[in-house]
This record gives C-alpha cells, sequence and structure tokens, in this order.
C-alpha cells in the first residue's frame, strides 16, 4: 500500500494469461490519516481464494504495466531538448497526409553535441513510444551553430492523429498551446 500526506491510495495488479484473461492478482485499498488521533487505519479487501488461479496454472503470465513518461524531444538519445521548438502543421485537403515543421532557435543540443556526442536525428518521445524522423537540417549564421528545422512527414491518418497524441501531451507538459493561422 502507497500513501503520501494522508491521501489515499490503490493498486491493483492484473495479469494477462497467455489465453488473454485477466487474472486479478490483488487488490489493496488504504489510507493514512495526517491525525495521529485518528481511529480510521484504512481496510484491506480481500478476494477469496477459490476466485484466483493455482500458482501451477500461471507460470507462463505475462505482467502488463503502463508508465507515464513526460513527453520530451530529443536530438542525441537519452538528452533532452530544453529549447521549446516553434511547430507548423499542413494538412493535405483529402487529410491522407501531413507535415510538421520544427524550428528550434538556439537549441540547448548545441551545448550539449560535443560533450556527449553526435545529432543522431529527432525523437518524439512519450508514453506510448518514439515517433522519429531523420529530416534534420543544421543553420548556421557566421559559422556558428544558430538554429535546427526538422521536417517530419505523416503519410497516413494514423500517422497524423499519434503525432497530434503526442502534440498535446507535449504541449500539456510545457504550457503550449495551438494557434490557427
Amino acid at each position: 500500500m502507497d500513501t503520501v500526506d494522508g491521501i489515499v491510495t490503490a493498486r491493483v495488479v492484473v495479469e494477462i494469461t497467455p489465453s488473454g484473461g485477466e487474472v486479478l492478482q490483488g487488490l489493496s485499498i488504504g489510507a493514512l490519516s495526517s491525525s495521529t488521533s485518528s481511529s480510521f487505519n484504512g481496510q484491506s479487501l480481500h478476494l477469496p481464494r477459490s476466485t484466483l488461479p493455482k500458482q501451477s496454472q500461471t507460470h507462463n503470465v505475462s505482467r502488463l504495466s503502463v508508465m507515464m513518461v513526460k513527453p520530451t524531444i530529443q536530438f542525441i538519445q537519452g538528452t533532452d531538448e530544453q529549447t521549446i521548438p516553434d511547430v507548423k502543421l499542413t494538412k493535405s485537403r483529402d487529410g491522407t497526409n501531413g507535415m510538421a515543421i520544427f524550428t528550434f532557435s538556439e537549441p540547448s543540443v548545441f551545448d550539449s553535441s560535443s560533450v556527449v556526442g553526435d545529432i543522431t536525428g529527432f525523437y518524439m518521445i512519450d508514453e506510448e513510444g518514439v515517433i522519429q524522423s531523420v529530416d534534420v537540417n543544421a543553420k548556421f549564421v557566421n559559422g556558428k551553430p544558430a538554429g535546427i528545422e526538422v521536417k517530419y512527414i505523416m503519410r497516413t491518418p494514423r500517422d497524423w492523429d499519434r503525432f497530434m497524441r503526442f502534440m498535446e501531451r507535449y504541449a500539456n507538459a510545457n504550457g503550449l498551446s495551438f494557434v490557427k493561422k
């Protein structure tokens, strides 16, 4: 049972069996009162043993876990880009494809690339996985890096929807908003 600052917590562990059925392995609900004089100590919920499969029946069980990942952008894998880009979107009239153009002015990757490594691509990372592009172009002014422009092409409506889910998460995490021009 997890408790933080008197907040009620619950933990459910679900296992997916090879046949695709879900098995409820355990459930606990509890609370921690911030007052030491409270008589409430929480309550455990126990399922009857007969509803749970025997250990020998679940030896080939995979666990499903969902991790919440802060949406990030990276040019070097493992190094988050700190500069927030300007993003422009285009979409075909029939909605089957589109393009996102990211413009980074003075990105932080230029500060760390000599220490960490070379730019290997453009990676948009969230809880669904990684979206990537290799269409990355650096802009130089007087021989010094000044910015990066990245193009990400979406060839299907599914690519568009996935990109928009990432951008919604990225915008929420970084306090951004969408402006239609």
